[in-house]
């Protein structure tokens, strides 16, 4: 309760809560009654934008904890995002409850990442962008040529996620749900950054060198943020598995990855809540793309144009006028 506290005000004790504490726990306190709220009122195109906003979000900020504490750039998240899916979809279409194909998910993508890491994590800089760009890319030539998952054709028939006789069968309900994961993971990733061992992760972020010499273990935590990204992304794959009732490559891009990376630079990088600024942002702002790449007379190519343009030009932006994200920029002119 006190780390929930401390969350929301910056103050342990609520009594003890300054004025800008007590904004701060009105302005979220707000956000969170009308984000709560926004399903009941939403027709069906809404509420799937408001899922797979809430599903990015998830993904985003393990990779903004990734990019901004341990320094590592992943190109590859989507692929975590995939293993996280396709574990759930397996399981529960050869018979395993639901319940605990959702709970594989995050389980099996955060083992997946720790081992393929021990080796990943030794790279560098673009070394480690392209290796992790190039996983992605094997893996969904794997997905694509095996018939157990599928194969082109994709994995089809997975059900709705239910509990015992309760089963999860209107958008809404998803909606509920991703939303209450994304609390899950906000607390964990705060939990990790205010603890001790996210003291090691920001003198990580600062100097490697300096990190090490203070008896910080670089390797293993970096390791550990590289897992713990990847369960984020593994535990959204799973919801977004019972949500669609089908999976297949093409679910999985690679311009998915892409975004998740301009998502996580543009809330903010090594902010708790920058990662979820920057998915509701992008998610936003791809469908107004799409809308605009289906018009009468656009060539078929015309949304993906659209994106790569469109996240080029936001990245120059970003990089030199908010270099640290909007998050970071709205708490320096609060200030």
């Amino acid at each position: 309760m006190r780390s929930v506290l401390k969350a929301l005000t910056g103050r342990d004790d609520p009594a003890g809560r300054t004025a800008p504490g007590r904004v701060r726990l009105v302005l979220l306190l707000a956000v969170a009654a009308v984000t709560l709220a926004l399903p009941s009122f939403a027709d069906r195109q809404a509420l799937a934008i408001y899922i797979l906003a809430g599903l990015a979000a998830m993904v985003t900020v393990g990779l903004s904890l990734l990019m901004g504490y341990a320094g590592q750039i992943s190109l590859g998240q989507a692929s975590f995002y995939a293993i996280g899916a396709y574990t759930a979809g397996l399981l529960t279409v050869h018979g395993a409850p639901p319940l605990l194909g959702l709970l594989a998910a995050p389980m099996l993508a955060a083992t997946f990442a720790a081992v393929v890491g021990i080796g990943l994590l030794r790279l560098r800089g673009h070394y480690l962008a392209f290796a992790t760009l190039a996983l992605q890319l094997i893996l969904l030539s794997v997905l694509a040529q095996s018939e157990w998952a599928g194969g082109a054709i994709g994995l089809q028939g997975i059900p709705r996620l239910s509990v015992g006789e309760v089963e999860l069968d209107e958008d809404v309900h998803y909606a509920y749900l991703v939303w209450s994961g994304l609390a899950v993971t906000l607390l964990v990733a705060y939990n990790l950054v205010h603890s001790r061992a996210g003291r090691g992760l920001r003198a990580l972020a600062t100097s490697e060198v300096a990190a090490a010499a203070s008896g910080v273990p670089v390797g293993r935590y970096r390791l550990a943020v590289f897992a713990m990204s990847a369960a984020f992304a593994g535990l959204a794959g799973g919801i977004y598995a019972f949500y669609l009732g089908y999976l297949g490559p093409g679910s999985f891009p690679v311009l998915l990855s892409i975004e998740y990376v301009v998502m996580a630079v543009i809330g903010g990088l090594g902010t708790v809540t920058g990662g979820v600024v920057g998915a509701v942002a992008i998610v936003m702002l791809v469908q107004l793309l799409n809308d605009i790449g289906t018009q009468p007379g656009m060539p078929s190519f015309a949304p993906s144009v659209l994106s790569y343009a469109v996240y080029g030009l936001l990245l120059v932006i970003v990089v030199l006028y908010l270099p640290r994200g909007l998050v970071p920029a709205l708490r320096r002119e609060r200030s």
